[in-house]
Parts: structure tokens; sequence; C-alpha cells
């Protein structure tokens, strides 16, 4: 629910947010839980500049739950909206299940008109199949 509520809020007419509108946009709409009170901290922590101690606050991944997962996500994706590369370095570097942070880092970055991964990225790729609707971005 707060992965898809950070890549609408990103998303939005307008450009994308600031890193605070965003969580908290993204705070408001999630319920009382493990994970809104890690994007509380997350929210309190975007000023912090080191991945890793943010990790060791928020979590990475290791324990494979929403709660150690998506609060550092989203600090990662908040910090670097607008800037695919950076905010894929910056979340990789932290460790833990970097696929998964990544991803949702990606996804929310990707959902911003600014966000587009990096064109020599798209160019290493495969080709999408055929069967998949195109819509218009690389």
């Amino acid at each position: 629910m707060a992965v898809a509520a950070a890549a609408s809020l990103a998303a939005a007419p307008g450009g994308p947010p600031t890193p605070t509108d965003l969580l908290d946009g993204v705070i408001a709409l999630v319920p009382r839980s493990a994970v809104g009170a890690g994007l509380r901290r997350a929210r309190d922590m975007l000023d912090y500049s080191d991945a890793g101690t943010v990790a060791a606050v928020l979590g990475n991944g290791r324990r494979t739950s929403a709660h150690d997962t998506v609060p550092f996500a989203l600090w990662s994706a908040a910090r670097s909206l607008g800037d695919f590369e950076q905010a894929f370095w910056v979340t990789a570097q932290a460790g833990g299940d970097v696929d998964t942070t990544c991803a949702i880092v990606g996804g929310v970055i990707a959902a911003s008109k600014a966000g587009a991964p990096p064109g020599a990225w798209s160019a290493q790729t495969e080709e999408l199949p055929g069967w998949l609707p195109r819509s218009g971005r690389s």
C-alpha cells in the first residue's frame, strides 16, 4: 500500500513532490502499523545522508518483511526523486535485500516524469516482448 501510494504521489501532475511531502503523503494514506511507524522514522531521517546509518535504523530488507524494507526504500526514493541513477546507488550501498529495495525505489522514481532510467542503462536491456503494449515511454 505504501509503495503504491508513493508511486502515485510521485506521478502526480506538477512534478515530483519534495521528499518531506512524499513521505507525509504516504504516511497519511497508510494505516497505523509497523510500516507506518517506520515511515515516520524515515521522514525524520531525511536530513541524514549516509544510507548505511539509515538502513541500520529502518532496516534494509534482511528480515524480508515490509516493515524492514519499505521505510528504507521510500526514504531512498524520497531523497533522490528525479535522479534514477543516484537513487539506485544510494539504495544498493546499504546492502540487504538489494534487488527488492532497488525495485521499490525504481518503481517510485520512474513513476515521476523526471525519473527515467539513464539512457545507457536502458540501451543495455533486452527488448520488451512484442505483445506488451507500449506506453510511449522508453
